[in-house]
This record gives C-alpha cells, structure tokens and sequence, in this order.
C-alpha cells in the first residue's frame, strides 16, 4: 500500500473528485480526514470504506472560514497523532462572467473558497509540518482554467492565485521538506457545475468554443490517481510542480 499510514485530510470530499480521493486513498492504507459541508454524504462515505485498510474521519465544514480551515487540521492531529498529506480539492464555479460583469458578491465567494480557505489550510499545515519536523505533502487542486479561458474571470483568477501560491510554497519550504504541488484538471464529471446558477451569456457565448473543443469527460478517479501519485513517495522530488489532467484538452 503506497499510503499506509499516512494522514490525509481532504477537502470537497462529499463527492466527484473529492470522494473519488478519499476512497483511493483510504484503501492505500491513508488514514483520512473527509472534509465537506454535507454530513449525510460524509457519513455515507465513511461508512462504505469501513473494510479499508484506512481509516476514515469526517468533519463538518465551510472551507471559505480561516477557523474551519485550521480545525480541519487539528481535528487530524488530534485523531492520528500528525499530518502527513493535506489535500485542497474544494471549489466553487463562477458564472462565466467577463471581467465587467464580475459582481463584487460573486468574486468574494469564489476567491474566499478557491483561494483564501487553501491559502489558510496552507498556513496551518506548513506550521503543524515544522513542528513535527519531517517534511510535509501539499496538494492544491486547481484547473486548466488556470491557463486558459474555460471559465469566467473570478474562476480563472482564483485558480491561478492558487497556481502561484502553490509554486511559491513550494520553493520557500525546501529546507523544511515540504513538498507543495498542484492537479490542473480538465472536464472531469463532478457537481461543480451546479454552484454556477445562471451563466453570464455574454462570457458563456466567448467561452462555449473553447468547451466545444474539450475531449470526452474524464472521471474523478482519474484526478484520484494522480493525487495518489503526488501523495506517495513516489513522487519524493517533485515539487512546485501543476499536474495537467485533461485527456489533451489543453494540448490543442
């Protein structure tokens, strides 16, 4: 088992992607704290791995709120005696909007969930990683809308704060053995979508021809597979790296 016993504490975890890690990962032998607002899918997660050789812990949360963000990690400690992987896979969709239709509601709410709630689980993990004084393992999951435009200005921009401040990351915590990477997914079957509400048609009409142009959706064990990849020590000198899953979307 790559994982075996490893903490993990996962974010989004109630479904697509995130579920899709928390399974992975827990029959690699992680022990895994889920985190998502919704309980009742929390609690069905858990009990459907119960014969994994990982354990699984939930926990109720807002990841947009610094306190739920650093609670997340204490709560991991506190179950397994450490951190060991913190995985920031939560995220939100804007509604396509070009830059001057951005509402400043809107922005707030994306950057406060793709942007400020990482940045805030970042802080405490890389505390709780000096401390324990053996290295540490960040995931950001971000998007291809990162590096091209596959979604509105609040979306991209939120995505892109992350790309850099994983790379960042990264580099200021060689000496410490913290290792921070990203996973840029393409059209992956997720829930997402559902968060946008009305699209902005003006920016949905700009942006529909680059989704025309996406492969066939990918599943969420795809994006699984190659967190598990960042996770292990497989990948022991890779850092400050973005993980492009997108079955080629961004290649043509």
């Amino acid at each position: 088992m790559r994982l075996n016993n490893k903490t993990v504490v996962v974010t989004g975890a109630s479904a697509g992607m995130g579920k899709a890690i928390v399974e992975l990962f827990a029959k690699e032998g992680a022990n895994v704290v889920a985190v998502a607002r919704r309980k009742e899918r929390l609690e069905e997660l858990q009990a459907s791995l119960t014969d994994a050789p990982g354990k699984v812990e939930i926990f109720v949360a807002d990841v947009g709120s610094r306190e739920s963000n650093e609670a997340m990690i204490d709560y991991a400690v506190e179950k397994f005696g450490k951190l060991d992987v913190l995985v920031n896979n939560a995220g939100v969709m804007d509604d396509m909007s070009p830059i001057g239709d951005v509402t400043d509601e809107r922005y707030e709410q994306v950057m406060k969930i793709n942007t400020y709630g990482p940045m805030c689980a970042m802080r405490k993990a890389v505390q709780v990683f000096k401390e324990q004084g053996d290295g540490g393992n960040i995931i950001n999951v971000v998007s291809i809308g990162a590096m091209r435009t596959a979604a509105g200005a609040a979306y991209v921009a939120s995505k892109a704060a992350l790309v850099a401040m994983t790379k960042n990351t990264a580099y200021m915590y060689i000496p410490d053995k913290i290792r921070c990477n990203a996973i840029a997914p393409g059209g992956i079957k997720t829930e997402i979508a559902a968060s946008m509400g009305q699209p902005n048609m003006a920016g949905y009409g700009r942006v529909k021809n680059v989704l025309a142009a996406a492969p066939e959706q990918g599943e969420g064990e795809d994006i699984a597979k190659a967190a598990l990849f960042l996770a292990s020590d497989d990948s022991s000198y890779v850092s400050g790296d973005v993980l492009v899953v997108d079955g080629g979307w961004i290649a043509g």
